[in-house]
């Protein structure tokens, strides 16, 4: 089995979320596209919800506070969706819904 090491940390610069897909610009000059779908929180946000990020520490993960949602950059390299559970979204959705 190999392990993959990567030889620098990967860290964003900016983000950009369309109707269909979450993009992240890194430092290195690479963009990361992935659906937003895989995202159930940026899916049901409003523009305004998915445009208020912030990058945390130097890059290394992307917050949006109104949403409570948090993805790391290295999460975004791997392939990794969101591990929220129905059970927790569906509470989340009902918040909001409030």
């Amino acid at each position: 089995m190999t392990t993959l090491v990567l030889e620098t940390e990967p860290l964003a610069t900016s983000v950009t979320v369309t109707d269909e897909k979450l993009i992240v610009d890194l430092i290195d000059g690479r963009s990361l596209a992935t659906p937003l779908f895989w995202y159930p929180r940026l899916t049901h946000a409003s523009p305004q919800e998915r445009q208020n990020w912030q990058l945390l520490g130097d890059g290394y993960a992307i917050e949006w506070p109104d949403l409570d949602e948090h993805i790391g950059v290295e999460g975004l390299l791997a392939g990794r969706q969101s591990g929220e559970s129905q059970q927790s979204l569906q509470r989340w959705l009902a918040t909001r819904a409030s």
